[in-house]
């Protein structure tokens, strides 16, 4: 406890839950598992990957991925196995989706726990795995099936072995040590190579050159970076798949993923996703609700950490931080200066952070920069039931006036009063001097945590994602053949369990179709005519007939 802090019983206890194990069972409970089970799968990327997953095994083709018969080259092998192996245990379902994403972050959370407890002791490793937990876009990933929880998972892998290697080469441990971190590393970069392909090895290889070059230790980087037993087991992990896919589909995944998903990411704007230097300036704060205050007030303490000068000369703790944000600040210059930009690119580098901010934790130094963040994000949480309407009158495109209409209603119920809990909370916090900064930003991170993803996520996702589910089971139910026509939601096909095409409807087809441009097909099919059989929200099926029924 901080000097300057008088203890009570209250704030004992609370050191005592925070210090457990029991809290961070109940931070992975909320952040993690709750609702994952049951909400529906979200559009696009869930979509896309879920479905390329079921058409794979509908078809029995292991090897190369589809999407309503269209070969997906957006990602490597890994995530989809997984995603098979999953299903094929639980079943055709929300959780089977998710759950390797899922197992996949809490591997993350005990990979950062356990290199804690090596360079820090126990109190690093609890508060580091808590802020990790309840990191808000930590939270969106480690429920979400998509590869972001298990790249994640194999980047830190990489990134906790290398500086481990540093510290034995550095500390002049046996050939036998070495060689098993270096194996180590190596299998976590071929891994993530076959989770998202060369970004898994560009960030550890760019990383580690940055820190050993500026540690004057190239010996022990050039030492690993040559250590071809370790580049034998990158090769035996990455090299069959993509035999398979090369003799499967010749050189289009070669040049689908690597230069248009890779290098043409970078150097172009993909599906709308530009933005600008400052872009991740602005994401940042979101992605580490609750704790952005929290690293605003230890930022100028990490500056004066990161004395390159000296790097050579300094001591452990020294290095660690330096290695930690060394690691931060390559992403994320790396990223602001992409042309395709998305919030959860950055979180590649904020691992880093988490373990900076348990090594910095505060007690009564920054009270209130620490929680203003914070209490802004809950204040606008809590005022959507009013700011949703202003919304809504001001919208003028369609599919923007259908949404904010659902969400209106949505958060109209008695459910609403439940987001004051946060805010309320928040200012508790910040009034009780007696507490520690850190732990008042947990618990209120815990709280959070039930909020957005109990409170507030299954209202956004039932109006964004829960017509779409339910068109999937009234089409299922009809059979027939269903298509799509100027909307792109690949979980209809998961749900459905069957591929849906993108065309014009002919007659006695079922036809998906936004509610929006329901007018427009009715003119593109003339004379033919479509009768809805399901509309809600943005979302219409329609059944196509030569003329009305009566």
């Amino acid at each position: 406890m901080h000097p300057n802090l008088t203890s009570s019983p209250a704030s004992r206890a609370i050191d005592r839950f925070l210090s457990s194990p029991f809290s961070l069972l109940l931070a992975v409970v909320l952040a993690f598992v709750l609702n994952a089970y049951s909400l529906p799968l979200t559009d696009v990327d869930e979509g896309a990957f879920t479905e390329a997953t079921r058409e794979m095994m509908a078809r029995g083709n292991l090897v190369s991925p589809m999407l309503n018969d269209v070969p997906r080259h957006d990602k490597p092998i890994l995530i989809y196995w997984a995603q098979a192996a999953s299903v094929t245990l639980l079943g055709q379902s929300e959780l089977g989706y998710r759950l390797p994403s899922l197992i996949a972050a809490l591997c993350w959370l005990f990979a950062l726990y356990r290199f804690c407890l090596r360079h820090g002791g126990r109190q690093t490793a609890q508060i580091a795995g808590l802020v990790m937990a309840l990191s808000l876009m930590v939270g969106f990933v480690a429920k979400a099936a998509i590869a972001d929880a298990l790249l994640n998972l194999f980047i830190a892998l990489a990134m906790f072995g290398i500086y481990d290697y540093f510290c034995d080469c550095r500390d002049g441990k046996g050939d036998a040590a070495l060689r098993r971190r270096l194996l180590a590393v190596y299998a976590a970069l071929g891994l993530g190579f076959l989770t998202k392909g060369p970004v898994a090895v560009f960030f550890p290889l760019l990383v580690s050159g940055i820190f050993f070059g500026l540690s004057r230790n190239w010996r022990c980087w050039s030492r690993a970076l040559f250590y071809w037993p370790g580049w034998l087991v990158f090769l035996a992990i990455v090299v069959p798949w993509h035999v398979m896919v090369w003799l499967d589909q010749g050189d289009a995944f070669f040049r689908g993923f690597y230069l248009k998903h890779n290098v043409g990411r970078y150097s172009d704007t993909f599906e709308g996703h530009g933005g600008s230097p400052f872009y991740y300036l602005v994401a940042l704060p979101l992605i580490l609700m609750p704790f952005t205050g929290w690293l605003a007030v230890i930022s100028a303490r990490l500056a004066r950490q990161f004395r390159w000068t000296r790097l050579g000369t300094s001591d452990g703790p020294g290095q660690l931080e330096r290695f930690l944000l060394t690691w931060f600040v390559v992403v994320f210059a790396f990223f602001s200066f992409s042309s395709t930009q998305l919030p959860h690119y950055v979180v590649y580098g904020c691992t880093p952070l988490f373990i900076l901010l348990a090594r910095h934790p505060l007690n009564v130094f920054g009270r209130w920069l620490a929680y203003l963040p914070l209490l802004i994000f809950a204040l606008v949480i809590a005022g959507l039931p009013w700011l949703l309407p202003m919304a809504a009158a001001k919208a003028h495109r369609p599919l923007e006036s259908m949404l904010l209409a659902g969400l209106v209603e949505s958060f109209s119920g008695n459910g609403r009063w439940l987001l004051l809990a946060l805010p309320l909370v928040v200012l508790g916090m910040a009034l009780w001097r007696r507490l520690p900064v850190w732990q008042g930003l947990v618990l209120s991170g815990l709280v959070q945590a039930a909020v957005v993803f109990g409170v507030l996520g299954p209202r956004v996702i039932e109006v964004t994602q829960g017509p779409v589910r339910e068109a999937a089971r009234v089409a299922r139910e009809l059979d027939g053949t269903v298509v799509a026509w100027r909307i792109y939601q690949p979980s209809f096909s998961v749900y459905r369990q069957a591929v849906t095409p993108s065309r014009l409807p002919q007659a006695g087809e079922l036809v998906l179709t936004r509610t929006d441009r329901y007018p427009d097909l009715g003119r593109a099919i003339a004379p033919l005519v479509a009768e809805p059989v399901y509309q809600r929200g943005f979302v219409t099926l329609a059944r196509v007939d030569r003329e009305r029924r009566r």
